[in-house]
């Protein structure tokens, strides 16, 4: 039969079944070799630990370090300089307690399954084997990142969400320095005590709320110059668009910006349109400079109206609508719509990045 007459889109069906292999493949090659990397330099951290808690070196650790490296370095090139192995020893003592064995077999194996996706590609199902760890995961840049926080709940989140995110060593550095995990805490008033305690557990709920944030900090928009007009803002998102699209957090799509919507011959515009594939539900969000009025919530509770009972699929769920301001008072968000809506939020936007004793000093406002 010639391929001309065969539907196009059955010859992409058959496109992206080749097209999945190719990515899973990718996929299970660069595990292999983060795999390989951090399991052979957390061995490293193990045996030089060992020797100098054994021989009670801790006086002369540097010394032997600077032998090792030097002799390492002449077999085996760079890679092993003396920052390197000092990393080594600090990142085994601090996931020595994770329940690793040298002889465990952790790495997740990848085997072939029955199901399949929406393309007809066959998928891969990932066996975690028993005694897994979750920095096996990730690169050796990562860790070396993840690694200097000292709190473990803290450690874990950046663990989990880097993996989950597929965030780059660059992104996950951007969410550290701008204090995500924070934000977290804080933005949640309601549950601030479960999410405390139980940050991750929470989180796999995939509440509307653990999405949100306040503050956003949009720090990656470089804006110096406090003469600026609401299109600028927008357009300079626009142009810093993965940069805004990783701090919004994970599932969002961009749609459309000054998505137009007629009502009876009268024009509204929308400032940016997002579709989030987790939620499952389209994201409107409108930029204001100045503080939040009255004004600003009820046209975002008309936004949202408007898209749920005209836009929205019976398959989507209610609309979650966003109000970015620079300021905002307690007592307009009581006495609004916001304070009784679960799908309105009012957060509030940094053009830098707050000092950590700014935000602890926020979040121990929220807990008074």
């Amino acid at each position: 039969m010639n391929t001309t007459s065969i539907e196009n889109n059955v010859l992409d069906n058959y496109y992206e079944k080749i097209n999945e292999l190719i990515i899973n493949s990718k996929k299970r090659i660069n595990r292999n070799i983060n795999y390989e990397m951090v399991e052979l330099y957390f061995n490293i951290g193990r045996i030089i630990n060992e020797l100098i808690e054994k021989y009670h070196f801790e006086s002369s650790q540097n010394e032997i370090i600077k032998k090792f490296s030097d002799k390492l370095t002449k077999n085996y090139g760079s890679g092993f300089n003396i920052s390197n192995l000092k990393a080594m020893k600090k990142f085994y003592l601090t996931y020595k307690t994770s329940g690793h064995t040298v002889c465990d077999q952790l790495y997740s194996d990848y085997t072939l399954c029955n199901q399949s996706n929406s393309s007809g590609a066959t998928l891969w199902h990932q066996e975690r084997k028993s005694g897994s760890t979750l920095w096996h995961q990730l690169s050796w840049s990562h860790n070396r990142i993840i690694m200097n926080i000292d709190d473990k709940k803290k450690r874990t989140f950046y663990l989990e969400e880097s993996i989950k995110s597929n965030w780059s060593v660059r992104q996950l550095e951007r969410q550290i320095n701008s204090f995500y995990y924070e934000r977290l805490l804080s933005t949640n008033e309601k549950n601030k005590e479960e999410v405390r305690n139980e940050i991750n557990k929470l989180e796999k709920k995939e509440s509307i709320k653990d999405f949100i944030k306040d503050p956003y900090i949009l720090e990656f928009l470089d804006i110096k110059d406090n003469k600026f007009l609401e299109k600028d803002l927008e357009s300079n998102i626009l142009e810093h668009l993965q940069d805004f699209l990783l701090e919004l957090g994970r599932g969002f799509s961009f749609i459309s910006r000054q998505k137009r919507i007629d009502v009876d011959g009268d024009n509204f515009y929308i400032d940016l349109v997002f579709y989030n594939y987790i939620l499952k539900c389209f994201v409107l969000i409108d930029l204001k400079l100045g503080k939040l009025t009255h004004q600003d919530i009820g046209q975002m509770d008309f936004y949202v109206r408007y898209y749920d009972n005209e836009i929205k699929d019976d398959f989507d769920n209610p609309t979650i609508g966003i109000i970015l301001c620079s300021s905002k008072k307690d007592i307009i968000v009581k006495y609004s719509v916001l304070n009784d809506n679960k799908n309105l939020f009012a957060s509030k936007y940094k053009l830098i990045l707050p000092t950590e004793k700014e935000f602890v000093s926020e979040i121990e406002k929220i807990e008074k």
